[in-house]
């Protein structure tokens, strides 16, 4: 392990340039990270819906909020009695806090009476009629997404209250979750078999000081993007007027300069913008940063890499694990995925499952004593969807952000991560989630010692929970939530129509074309 964090942050190209630079802007050279901060991990939706909400009830006329989002739906609650996150903006918007964010627009969208399809409209519109600027956003690749999910927020007269929010939950219905598990009340329809109101383990970051800035350089990288809003098609053209939606966002303000100096961590922030025409001007070649620095912790990590993840779909994300397994016979890797896709029907399913088999395969052959995949049960016996993206290296190094481990997350959608290290805190934040997923506390000093032994007690606890299960549930549940994961098979005819969905539409390749193909970002 690296004595300086530094040669965690830069993530450099195959010509040995840095990935990104978010102090000036995006390029190839200059410092990638930021010292100096204060990060406090949130786990689960409620925690992180809690703190935005005081954040945001504090602001006053003068001061900002800038956001960006995947989907937001806004009638979702941040507290149990409200408000909603669309009236809270919406409210702030006519005190006179400046408001704008950026939010996705499926390709697919229509107008259409389905809250559901036009939950982003929605939310955009009821802010805007506030005096809010609330945009819709395709600047992406064909079948890509906008996928970053950040908060800026900014007081006028106090910068070092300024404070910035990143990582994997949404504003949207199902994300208000808590360790108990019982699921949000405001809930989306997933994969049956999690149920009505589907279990959500989630997870961001709160961030102050100088990287606040930072997030702020990403979220006006994308608003100043001179191209149209929409693609320039006759039916897009109508769709915004009817919408009342521009197609060029206004002019953002002058920047304030940075917030003073809140803590000891040092913070990176990695992004994915893919290869599209056209292009980014902040990124002509598009982004990899995200897949760079996960290639450069891998190559690091000593005894552990930890991972909580919605996918762990393809040859690429695995190549890398598998690579850092052969190189290191002490390395050992815990990885946490959904029983099952959130949407696993005879046409969506298979080329999800496909890639995550592949994935899993390719670990196991590498090192199948060293490698374990696991999910989640809640003590109902319903299955926990696993919507985070959290990845830990030897208690050091870690990052939460809105990247997934699958090709699209880090080719072709955009992505916004955070890796970050100092203090005790990536410790602190792996001992908090293996303590709910084993039913302990943080303090068990079973959760330290070896990567062998940590894989072991996750090994002993699914096979615990699993055999418990297979004689019939005699007696008390075993203590835990860990099951072994077996992803259901793809058939043979299946992979013919699958493999091919799978490169195209479900996990596309966003990389320059000479890089397709192949294992390099």
């Amino acid at each position: 392990m690296p004595t300086d964090p530094r040669h965690w942050f830069l993530a450099r190209d195959e010509r040995g340039n840095t990935a990104t630079d978010v102090h000036s802007g995006g390029g190839d050279d200059g410092a990638a990270w930021s010292d100096g901060n204060a990060v406090r991990p949130l786990v689960h939706g409620a925690a992180y819906f809690a703190r935005l909400h005081a954040e945001l009830s504090a602001l006053g006329p003068g001061d900002r909020v800038w956001f960006t989002d995947w989907r937001g739906d806004a009638d979702e609650r941040l507290l149990p009695d409200g408000p909603t996150i669309g009236d809270l903006l919406a409210d702030l918007a006519r005190s006179g806090v400046e408001v704008r964010g950026l939010v996705w627009r499926s390709h697919g969208e229509r107008v259409s009476a389905s809250l559901s399809a036009r939950s982003n409209e929605l939310l955009g519109r009821k802010v805007n009629d506030a005096g809010g600027e609330v945009l819709l956003d395709q600047r992406v690749r064909v079948f890509g997404s906008h996928h970053q999910k950040s908060f800026v927020v900014q007081h006028r007269d106090d910068p070092s209250a300024d404070v910035a929010f990143v990582g994997g939950i949404d504003l949207c219905h199902s994300r208000r979750d808590d360790a108990a598990h019982e699921g949000d009340p405001q809930a989306v329809a997933i994969d049956p078999r999690y149920g009505e109101r589907p279990a959500w383990h989630d997870a961001s970051l709160e961030l102050r000081g100088p990287v606040v800035a930072d997030v702020l350089a990403v979220f006006a990288e994308r608003w100043d993007d001179p191209h149209p809003l929409d693609r320039s098609l006759p039916y897009r053209m109508l769709l915004q007027r009817l919408t009342r939606m521009p197609r060029h966002p206004e002019p953002l303000p002058e920047r304030t300069p940075p917030p003073p100096p809140a803590g000891d961590h040092a913070v990176q922030l990695l992004r994915t913008y893919g290869v599209k025409r056209p292009p980014f001007p902040f990124a002509p070649q598009g982004e990899r940063s995200v897949a760079r620095a996960y290639g450069k912790a891998f190559r690091n990590a000593r005894s552990l890499i930890s991972i909580e993840d919605q996918y762990l779909w393809s040859r690429e994300v695995a190549s890398g694990i598998a690579d850092a397994l052969e190189r290191n016979r002490e390395l050992r890797v815990v990885v946490l995925v959904p029983r099952y896709p959130n949407s696993d029907g005879p046409l969506g399913g298979p080329p999800a499952r496909l890639g995550q088999i592949d994935a899993i395969r390719e670990l196991q052959r590498t090192a199948p004593d060293r490698v374990g995949v696991f999910d989640l049960e809640h003590e109902s016996g319903r299955p926990i969807y696993i919507h985070a993206k959290v990845c830990i290296v030897d208690d050091e190094w870690f990052t939460v952000g809105s990247d997934n481990f699958n090709r699209r997350s880090w080719t072709s959608d955009s992505e916004l991560t955070c890796a970050v290290v100092g203090g005790s805190t990536a410790r602190d934040l792996r001992l908090e989630l293996w303590a709910e997923h084993l039913a302990t506390t943080p303090d068990d000093p079973r959760l330290l010692g070896s990567g062998a032994d940590l894989l072991a007690l996750w090994t002993a606890s699914a096979r615990a929970l699993d055999h418990w299960h297979e004689d019939g549930e005699p007696g008390p549940r075993p203590p835990g939530r860990v099951r072994r994961h077996v992803p259901e098979p793809v058939s043979a005819w299946q992979r013919l129509w699958a493999a091919p969905a799978a490169r195209l539409a479900v996990d596309p390749d966003g990389r320059p074309r000479r890089l397709r193909g192949s294992t390099r970002f």
